[in-house]
């Protein structure tokens, strides 16, 4: 893993677009943690959390959500990007969410970053971050496919 891309100053962030960013470390979807998600947000769809039934289901196992995938963005960012000297961070949204492909229950996933955006907003800085999702292929590389790809808006106000 990469040390996090560092940004003394949300304005520092002007100017980066094109920074690549990572990859973390790779992280184990364990059906512990499909089955904690299911449970928190109601969504106990058998494609999760049934183990014997998912064997001769469509994927052959138990699969993450793919709003699972998707929150771990915010597990990941912090080991992509780190930026400094703001009061306020606010994550506004998220643009362009696709899921390419599940994530089988035992599998590992890392994330890779992008910087696609800066810009000046009142008060502060906005940057787009395109965040792609991996999944980690038997040869230990990533699959050719990724889990899914996603653009996570944040907004920092300087101190």
């Amino acid at each position: 893993m990469s040390d996090p891309t560092i940004f003394e100053q949300p304005v520092k962030l002007l100017g980066a677009e094109g920074t690549q960013l990572g990859p973390t470390d790779w992280l184990l979807i364990d059906q512990a943690r499909v089955d904690g998600f299911a449970e928190v947000t109601g969504d106990h769809q058998w494609i999760h959390v049934d183990v014997e039934r998912a064997k001769s289901g469509p994927f052959g196992g138990t699969i993450a959500h793919g709003y699972l995938t998707m929150s771990l963005v915010n597990y990941f960012l912090p080991q992509l990007i780190e930026v400094r000297g703001f009061s306020a961070g606010v994550n506004v949204g998220v643009d362009r969410l696709r899921f390419l492909s599940p994530v089988l229950v035992g599998s590992r996933i890392r994330a890779t970053g992008e910087i696609v955006s800066a810009e000046e907003v009142k008060g502060g800085v906005q940057s787009v971050v395109r965040v792609t999702i991996q999944i980690e292929g038997p040869d230990g590389q990533p699959a050719d496919k990724p889990a899914c790809v996603l653009d996570t808006i944040s907004r920092f106000y300087p101190e």
